[in-house]
C-alpha cells in the first residue's frame, strides 16, 4: 500500500480513506445508498426471506389506531420527525390515519439520500395532500441538532427498520442519549428493533439466493468506483454474513478471492488485498426484550409501550424521557 499526500475534502472521501488503510478494513454501510443502492434496498425489502418489513407493516397496520392515540396525545399537534426514512411505505400506514383522523401534525423525513426524499416527497404530495411534509438531507446525527430545533410542537421521532442495529450497543447508547437529550417530557419516539430468533432466519435475510443482497453490499464499490476513481473489480469479491446468536451480532463482510491491487484515483490511494481478506461493511444486531430495557435504562429513556407482530420477529417500542 502506498499513500501519498492529499486533501480530502469530503466525508465520503475521509471515510473510505479511513477503513481501506485501516486492519482489519471496513467501510461504513451508510455509503450503500445512492440512486441504484436505494433501489436495490427497496428490491431487498420486497424479498420473502427480509421478514423485517412484513413484520413492521403488520405492526403498524394492526396497531395503528393504538399508536396513533400515544402520538396525539389528547389532540396536541406534534412533529412527525423519521430518521432513515427511506420511501416511507410504511409510514404512510401512520400518515393516512392520522390524516383521516385530522389528527393535526406535520411530518419531517430525513435520510441521507436526497433522491429517495424527492421520490418520497413527490409521493406523500401525491397520495396524502393533506399532509405537511418537509423533507431534511443528512446522517442522523447531523440531523439530531435540527430536531432540536424544531417549531416548538410536540416531537415524536420514528426510527422504524431496526436500524437501531447498525450501531453496535455502545454506539446505540450514545445514539440513544443523543435524542433523549432533545426530547422534552411529552416527547416520544417510535423505534423498531429486530428480534433474536432462529439464526437461519436471519442469515437467510441477509443472504439471498437471488444475490439482491450482494449486489446491496457491493454497491459500496461501485460507488468508489464511480465517484472516487476506483479500479474494484466486484468479480473479486464474495459477499458473506455471519450471524452470533448469542451476542444477536449478524455482519455483512466483502471478501478479497485472491490477492490483488487496486487504486483510488481521487484520493491518489493503492490498497492492496490478500486473498480472503475482509471489508467488513456492515452489523445489523438483534435484540430481546431485556436488551432493549437495558438500552433505554443506559440512555435515560423509559419504556411506554410495545408492540409485536404475530411471530414476536420483531417489535416497535416507545419510549419517554425518564
Amino acid at each position: 500500500m502506498q499513500e501519498k499526500s492529499i486533501v480530502l475534502t469530503s466525508t465520503f472521501e475521509q471515510e473510505v480513506h479511513e477503513g481501506l488503510t485501516a486492519q482489519p478494513k471496513y467501510l461504513s454501510s451508510k455509503y450503500f445508498y445512492d440512486e441504484i443502492g436505494d433501489k436495490l434496498f427497496q428490491d431487498i425489502m420486497a424479498m420473502p426471506e427480509y421478514y423485517l418489513t412484513d413484520c413492521e407493516f403488520d405492526i403498524l397496520e394492526h396497531h395503528k389506531e393504538n399508536i396513533a392515540s400515544f402520538f396525539s396525545n389528547m389532540d396536541k399537534a406534534f412533529s412527525l420527525f423519521e430518521l432513515g426514512a427511506g420511501d416511507g411505505k410504511k409510514t404512510k400506514i401512520l400518515l393516512r390515519y392520522l390524516s383521516d383522523k385530522k389528527i393535526e401534525f406535520d411530518y419531517r423525513p430525513i435520510d441521507i439520500s436526497q433522491n429517495v426524499l424527492d421520490q418520497l416527497e413527490a409521493s406523500v404530495n401525491k397520495e396524502l395532500p393533506n399532509v405537511t411534509i418537509n423533507t431534511l438531507q443528512g446522517t442522523y446525527f447531523e440531523t439530531l441538532a435540527d430536531i432540536a430545533e424544531s417549531n416548538g410542537r410536540r416531537k415524536v421521532i420514528l426510527f422504524l427498520g431496526s436500524n437501531i442495529g447498525n450501531l453496535l450497543h455502545p454506539q446505540a447508547i450514545s445514539f440513544l442519549r443523543n435524542i433523549q437529550e432533545i426530547l422534552n417530557d411529552d416527547d416520544l419516539v417510535f423505534m423498531g428493533f429486530d428480534q433474536k430468533k432462529n439464526p437461519q432466519t436471519v442469515l437467510d435475510a441477509y443472504n439471498d439466493k437471488t444475490g439482491i443482497t450482494e449486489a446491496f453490499n457491493k454497491n459500496i464499490l461501485t460507488r468508489i468506483n464511480n465517484e472516487l476513481g476506483g479500479t474494484f473489480d466486484l468479480d473479486k469479491f464474495l459477499h458473506w454474513e455471519v450471524y452470533d446468536p448469542e451476542s444477536g451480532t449478524a455482519k455483512s463482510y466483502l471478501v478479497s478471492k485472491e490477492a490483488h491491487t487496486i487504486t483510488i484515483g481521487k484520493l491518489d490511494l493503492e490498497i492492496s488485498f490478500k486473498a480472503w481478506e475482509t471489508i467488513h461493511t456492515e452489523i445489523s444486531q438483534k435484540y430481546d426484550d431485556d436488551i432493549v430495557s437495558w438500552l433505554a435504562n443506559e440512555a435515560g429513556l423509559k419504556i411506554e409501550s410495545q408492540f409485536s407482530d404475530e411471530n414476536d420477529y420483531y417489535k416497535n417500542y416507545i419510549f419517554k424521557k425518564k
